[in-house]
């Protein structure tokens, strides 16, 4: 076999590396720069995930008493909770799966498993983990954090639907019986 023809069969067998997949989620250099698909919410979602690893501040032990034990405990096992429903929603999207707020191209509705609970069970269970760490810590700041991703969250979710609706003829009926991110509250649930 010519070295040409061999290496177009080795082109065609080899896995996705990190820049198809990066690619293939509707990522682009030029997208960081003007938001074409939803980038700066995600930049707002990753740098403020990424700040909830600094230390507690004001620490609890500075108000003149320790933080409660029982709420410590609270806090690490709702992380934990949050990590598992991350999983099972990040598993549950399947090929439909981008950090984006904006759809791939062809991308199927998903509305199983997780997807019966809420619209956005991703956001849900960041801000489990959020919650987790300001119970766990006992932090004004990530409390702070947490709030910040509520705004960010929501808004994302926003503008993910308002790309979904003319991409899939379901989608209101889907929105109208099932809760955005956290039923019943104001900014992480709309069925309209």
């Amino acid at each position: 076999m010519p070295k040409q023809a061999a290496d177009h069969n080795n082109a065609q067998t080899k896995p996705p590396g990190a820049w198809d997949t990066w690619r293939g989620w509707g990522l682009s250099w030029g997208g960081w720069l003007d938001n074409r698909h939803g980038e700066w919410w995600l930049l707002a979602q990753l740098l403020l995930i990424g700040l909830h690893l600094l230390p507690p501040w004001p620490a609890p032990g500075t108000w003149g008493y320790a933080w409660p034990l029982p709420l410590a405990i609270t806090g690490a096992a709702l992380l934990l909770v949050g990590l598992a429903l991350a999983l099972q929603a990040f598993w549950g999207l399947g090929a439909s799966l981008t950090p984006l707020p904006d759809p791939k191209p062809g991308a199927a509705l998903v509305t199983r498993g997780p997807y019966r609970r809420c619209r956005h069970p991703l956001y849900q269970a960041i801000l489990l983990c959020s919650l987790g760490v300001v119970l766990a810590l006992g932090s004004l700041l990530h409390l702070a954090l947490l709030l910040a991703l509520v705004a960010v969250l929501g808004g994302k979710a926003r503008r993910e639907e308002g790309q979904l609706l003319p991409l899939h003829p379901d989608y209101p009926a889907y929105r109208a019986a099932t809760p955005a991110i956290m039923p019943g509250l104001p900014w992480l649930d709309w069925r309209h």
